[in-house]
């Protein structure tokens, strides 16, 4: 996963991360432009889980489509 892709993605991965991890806050999930690294450690450190896992995650969370309903 890019960053710009990430970047383009985040307030659905946001959304989804907060929903998996309920003690994540807005500031654990703050991105802005050139802190991906930054992101990944804050979450690393509140996960208690590897930046590539982390990662794995995320890339997992972006290729996950929300379930739609009938129209």
């Amino acid at each position: 996963m890019n960053t710009e892709e990430l970047k383009a993605n985040w307030n659905v991965i946001k959304g989804r991360m907060k929903q998996k991890y309920g003690q994540l806050t807005d500031d654990d999930l703050a991105f802005g432009e050139g802190v991906t690294d930054e992101l990944l450690g804050r979450l690393e450190k509140k996960l208690g889980k590897t930046r590539e896992t982390i990662r794995e995650e995320l890339q997992g969370m972006l290729k996950t489509e929300p379930e739609k309903t009938g129209s």
